[in-house]
């Protein structure tokens, strides 16, 4: 019997890390966490547009990274049901985040918020 995907020992360990270096990393990633929802209050408020969106995901990793769905959740009337159903008919899959769009989808959302 080979081993089970679920097989505990044939998992890799996480790297070891100094507690130094394990708190710079908490840091980071709660900075990122702030700079993700501080975005996307700025786009519920509508202080971003989607254009404006999509220029700092090119620019800024940290907005890059952003889920797409999360930032299409947060644009002002796009609840989470539209959301889906726009990202289902533009062809984004739930994983995509915003870096990762590509050109047709890009312009297929920017015509969705133009109009």
């Amino acid at each position: 019997m080979g081993a089970s995907p679920l097989d505990l020992a044939a998992m890799p360990n996480p790297p070891s890390l100094s507690p130094q270096q394990r708190e710079a990393a908490l840091a980071k990633a709660a900075a990122a966490r702030r700079i993700r929802a501080e975005t996307k209050d700025r786009l519920k408020l509508g202080l971003v547009s989607f254009d404006e969106l999509l220029e700092l995901a090119d620019g800024d990793e940290l907005v890059g990274k952003m889920k797409a769905l999360a930032a299409l959740e947060s644009m002002p009337r796009l609840g989470k049901v539209k959301a889906r159903r726009l990202m289902n008919e533009v062809g984004i899959a739930d994983s995509r985040r915003l870096r990762g769009l590509g050109e047709n989808q890009r312009s297929q959302l920017r015509a969705f918020f133009a109009g």
